[in-house]
């Protein structure tokens, strides 16, 4: 009964998290559109880049077709192309930042005052903090398996078949797209600084992305092996292998953990390790790749 309800504890705790980062990545990337890049005309890719064309070519800030529409329109013809290329969960987590991004587009375009920031004018800072910031948000949003359609799913799509870089891939597609907006506002300078805040964007995504992806092996000498594997397994859902091992001074037998985990859930692991057993005897260390369940995939 108890590892029935330590399971179903941390089950819980983690589905948390994930909506949590999610909604938080989603609306830093919504702030980001709305209250930096749209006040400096800025123009950027993806479904967001299609809805800020739409927007510019109906009028723009004299009366155009609010973003979130626009976004949520062309995301509905992508969400289908989630669900079965990449998987339902994943879906689930795309319609949800898909629709909460829209709201929050829409709520923010119409409630926060234009340039409250004051970077109408100030088209570079625009284009470098709107692009890091909206790279952030991306990232907490992708880190949980989510995505904010567009581009996203067009990279997540290539990155299930080949290991190219996220942030690369919305360099290319994005770059077509501002392209595009030179036919509608004919402005050379706004082509020119939404190359630089998808640039920025980009860098921004790929540093946040590599991060999370670091790993480490952890190894656990302990009395209380057997409850320590159960922790890690149910609490942390990893896989734990049992090492043999002997002790050179005492010359008696010890059982030795060895546990994969990314590195961004390591502190609270050897936490919840040190809670459990305060004599416990454990290393770290960084690995260069983990390839296998739960970790990344060797692609040829």
């Amino acid at each position: 009964m108890t590892k029935k309800l330590n399971i179903s504890k941390g089950s819980v705790r983690q589905t948390v998290k994930e909506w949590t980062i999610i909604t938080l990545g989603v609306l830093l990337y919504s702030f980001a559109w709305v209250s930096i890049i749209l006040p400096a005309d800025g123009m950027g890719g993806g479904a967001t880049g299609i809805a800020m064309l739409v927007y510019y070519a109906t009028g723009g800030i004299d009366g155009g077709v609010p973003i979130g529409i626009s976004y949520f329109v062309v995301n509905a013809i992508l969400i289908t192309a989630a669900v079965f290329i990449i998987g339902a969960k994943f879906g689930i987590k795309t319609i949800y930042s898909i629709i909460l991004m829209s709201i929050a587009m829409s709520v923010m375009q119409a409630v926060i005052p234009n340039n409250i920031l004051g970077l109408a004018n100030d088209k570079l800072l625009s284009a470098l903090l709107g692009g890091g910031v909206a790279g952030l948000g991306i990232s907490l949003v992708l880190m949980q398996g989510g995505s904010t359609g567009g581009s996203d799913i067009i990279a997540m799509i290539i990155n299930k078949y080949r290991n190219i870089s996220y942030g690369r891939v919305v360099l290319v597609t994005d770059c077509i797209i501002i392209g595009a907006s030179y036919f509608i506002e004919h402005n050379l300078a706004q082509v020119i600084y939404g190359y630089v805040l998808t640039a920025t964007f980009s860098v921004t995504a790929d540093v946040m992305l590599a991060g999370n992806k670091q790993s480490a092996q952890i190894f656990v000498m302990s009395e209380h092996y057997k409850e320590i594997a159960d922790l890690i397994t149910n609490d942390f859902h990893r896989g734990v292998t049992l090492l043999d091992g002997t002790g050179w001074y005492t010359k008696k037998p010890t059982k030795v953990i060895m546990v994969m985990v990314r590195k961004n859930e390591s502190t609270y692991m050897l936490s919840k390790i040190k809670a459990l057993d305060s004599k416990a005897f454990i290393t770290m260390g960084s690995v260069m790749g983990v390839y296998g369940e739960g970790f990344d995939t060797f692609r040829k």
